[in-house]
């Protein structure tokens, strides 16, 4: 029972995370403008993620417990490159890949700089998630923001406090999960709430 509560988790993780983005992506496009996403908010995600990536790869932990991270990377690289788009400017997003690149590399090099990433990560991805709860309330409007990426973003968090307390125990990792649903769900409710207002003023 255990075994095959945990390959649920892990392959409904997987099989989600590799859609996780798509409503997102699909919904800027249909819009054709980045109008409720914050590139702040953005940002801090993907150094949030390859940080995260890069702590498993190096304590080489089961590759199944981290293995979505890859797809949601590539993924928000992809709704980066949209926003920049939209907003007019393409080229402005290449010193920010070029340093994300650069932290691949540099992240390993001592075991103290990996450990203390992975802390500040977890504050990054909560700053990311204030981003985007801060600027919903300041232009009260979701826009081309997706309910469904961020509750499916809900829905990986949950499993992965699942697999976490069943494999690696990690506590720096529990902790970055417990959060995360939290503010994920946050996230959610926000972007239903101020959806329904522009709803009503219609």
């Amino acid at each position: 029972m255990r075994e095959q509560l945990l390959l649920f988790c892990n392959w409904s993780t997987l099989g989600v995370c590799a859609a996780l983005k798509l409503p997102q992506i699909s919904a800027v496009l249909a819009a054709r403008s980045a109008r409720g996403i914050s590139l702040p908010s953005l940002l801090l995600e993907l150094a949030g993620f390859l940080v995260f990536l890069r702590y498993q790869c190096y304590y080489e932990y089961p590759l199944l417990t981290y293995l979505e991270y890859p797809i949601l990377i590539a993924q928000d690289v992809l709704l980066l490159l949209c926003v920049f788009h939209f907003n007019g400017n393409v080229k402005g997003a290449a010193p920010y890949l070029a340093a994300f690149v650069a932290s691949w590399f540099v992240l390993p090099l001592q075991k103290w700089i990996i450990d203390l990433a992975m802390n500040l990560s977890t504050f990054i991805s909560t700053a990311s998630k204030f981003a985007q709860l801060q600027y919903l309330w300041k232009t009260r409007d979701s826009g081309a923001v997706s309910a469904l990426t961020w509750s499916l973003a809900s829905y990986t968090c949950a499993t992965r406090i699942i697999t976490t307390l069943m494999t690696t125990s990690d506590l720096t990792i529990l902790v970055r999960f417990v959060l995360m649903l939290a503010l994920n769900l946050w996230v959610t409710a926000t972007v239903l709430r101020y959806r329904k207002t522009v709803v009503k003023a219609e």
